[in-house]
């Protein structure tokens, strides 16, 4: 496995470049699988949009901060940068997730609450790995 030393403040460690990989996808899988959770759990109650958007609201800040301990511990970034991306993800994947929604809508009439879930989970996959290229190189640069 290839080994880096990170740029800026001088820690004396080395940095596992596939670490940041790894702790993501962990983050990534859990994430998801409690936005479902709450997102089926709230569904007979409320639209297929609304539920999306409160389960994200409600992992967002928990998997930001994640990242923050976690994923790129050994980064640094500015409070205002961390603040801009939480805010970045949950609306992009509240308008990238409720869009996704409307166009099954649109061409599946009526579709099951399990159906929703699993598209939104696909949805949140590929959302990931844009959200992967932000953090690493925007959110949590080397510099």
């Amino acid at each position: 496995m290839t080994m880096v030393q990170w740029s800026g403040r001088h820690t004396g460690r080395r940095f596992d470049t596939a670490h940041p990989i790894v702790w993501y996808v962990a983050a990534g899988a859990v994430t998801t699988g409690l936005q479902e959770l709450v997102f089926l759990a709230a569904r007979p109650f409320i639209t297929s949009v609304a539920a999306n958007v409160l389960a994200i609201a409600l992992t967002t800040l928990a998997n930001t901060e994640f990242h923050r301990r976690v994923t790129f511990a050994q980064m640094r970034t500015s409070a205002l940068k961390l603040h801009v991306q939480s805010l970045g993800t949950f609306v992009f994947y509240a308008g990238y997730g409720s869009i996704v929604l409307l166009l099954l809508q649109t061409f599946v009439d009526a579709p099951s609450a399990t159906l929703e879930a699993v598209i939104l989970a696909l949805t949140s996959a590929v959302g990931g790995v844009l959200r992967f290229i932000v953090l690493r190189w925007w959110v949590f640069t080397t510099r």
